[in-house]
């Protein structure tokens, strides 16, 4: 039976550490299911989805206990089980790009919630336009949408949605 373990790492960003937290699957004999490495500031956010055997899993637990006490790393984890699949769900992708406001993000979240959607990635950025210096805004999301809901408009609610921000935005089925 497969176990699987998340692991939310917040460390120093140096090459070391990303060896680090790569050696961990090799070293614990567990298994990379998902993984994403982000650099925020000075700081290296990482997350991991790891399976492997019950013995596995706990060899990595203990690894990560030793490296958050000898390398100054904050490190949280949490056993966790695989989601099943939803049938009664289309995965679809939100791409939202515009000019950046505050509390955009919630205002986002907070329609997404409230037209009965489950968000299951959210990535965000800000930039500045190339041509104009104005500071901009950028998100990407998967949800998932009841199949017994109306696309059309549930896609023709967000667009005005988010045309009252002046939001571009592609609402599409994930592919």
């Amino acid at each position: 039976m497969e176990n699987y373990l998340v692991v939310n790492i917040l460390a120093e960003n140096t090459n070391e550490n990303i060896r680090k937290f790569s050696k961990l699957a090799k070293s614990s004999q567990c298994n990379v299911i998902d993984c994403h490495f982000k650099v925020m500031g000075q700081y290296l956010s990482a997350i991991f989805l790891f399976s492997g055997s019950w013995n596995a899993i706990a060899k990595m637990e203990n690894m990560l206990a030793k490296l958050e006490n000898e390398c100054n790393i904050i490190i949280q984890k949490k056993r966790a089980e695989i989601e099943k699949l939803q049938a009664d769900y289309m995965p679809y992708v939100i791409d939202i790009v515009g000019p950046g406001h505050a509390n955009i993000m919630y205002d986002i979240t907070d329609f997404i919630i409230n037209s009965n959607l489950l968000i299951k990635k959210i990535s965000t950025s800000t930039y500045e336009a190339s041509q104009t210096g104005i500071k901009m805004f950028a998100l990407h999301m998967i949800v998932h949408i009841p199949s017994n809901s109306s696309i059309a408009t549930i896609r023709g609610e967000f667009t005005e949605f988010c045309d009252q921000f002046n939001l571009d935005t592609i609402m599409e089925p994930l592919k």
